[in-house]
């Protein structure tokens, strides 16, 4: 699909929902989907904060979900540049962060191309947020110093060389995986080959944030049929490492925290 452009009348903004949490939410968000006219949103956008959306702003779901994809990437972009050559304000509003494996960077750039003006509204990610939910501090100065936030759902026919899963496992002490459940069993194998020992605990977090959060804990060795014995499903984060052995200590003072925010 070509993209068209022509004298636009208005601005796209590119907002990060953050993980679900409506609190997650930056002022500069909420504001912006006070004020929008038109609001094009993707599927893990909560329910939430859908509902901070302008009453008379026109709502259009474009979000993609594995095997449910409604509108193609190009589809996408060209609408938006519709609705900004109509509307002063037009959000797009993805999950988590637009520029954290959200495709941000792709749509800003053709946005620009067709002579659109975009501003970027950053959000929480999911890696950091949803782990801190389930009282996982990513780094801890006892047993890690570095973490390393990688896609596990590589697009068909993206750039190459893929994922090299070795230098990961060898380079950093913490891992978190988006978007990684489909192909954990290979990911799981990957990180085995390259080191990482069998005992090496795993939790994959399932609607992190939002009050349907689900967690699974297991080890490298047994992961994978725990996941299949819980019939544990997408959307989950995967964390890596010996921060997770902190969660039973820090999950309680972290839900007790949340708890009186919200009194």
């Amino acid at each position: 699909m070509t993209l068209t452009s022509s004298v636009t009348k208005g601005n796209v903004y590119l907002v990060g929902a953050g993980p679900g949490d409506p609190g997650l939410l930056t002022l500069r968000g909420k504001a912006l989907l006070e004020t929008a006219e038109v609001v094009v949103y993707d599927a893990l956008v909560s329910d939430a904060i859908l509902a901070m959306i302008n009453p008379a702003a026109e709502k259009i779901h474009a979000g993609k979900r594995r095997g449910q994809h409604s509108l193609l990437q190009t589809e996408t972009t060209q609408l938006l540049i519709e609705k900004a050559q109509q509307k002063a304000v037009v959000v797009r509003l993805k999950g988590g962060d637009p520029f954290v494996f959200g495709r941000g960077g792709e749509e800003m750039a053709d946005l620009q191309a067709a002579g659109i003006s975009v501003e970027v509204v950053p959000g929480v990610t999911a890696g950091v947020a949803v782990p801190a939910y389930a009282g996982i501090p990513i780094t801890h100065r006892d047993c890690s110093s570095s973490v390393t936030f990688v896609t596990g759902h590589e697009m068909a026919g993206k750039y190459r060389p893929s994922i090299a899963w070795e230098a990961i496992a060898r380079g950093s002490e913490t891992i978190v995986i988006y978007m990684g459940l489909h192909n954990l069993a290979l990911i799981v194998q990957q990180l085995r080959s390259a080191g990482l020992a069998d005992t090496t605990p795993i939790a994959l977090i399932r609607w992190g944030t939002r009050p349907e959060q689900e967690e699974l804990f297991a080890t490298l060795e047994t992961v994978v049929a725990a996941v299949a014995e819980r019939q544990f499903q997408a959307p989950a984060i995967a964390v890596i490492g010996q921060v997770v052995t902190l969660s039973p200590l820090l999950s309680q003072q972290s839900t007790g925290d949340r708890e009186m925010s919200e009194t």
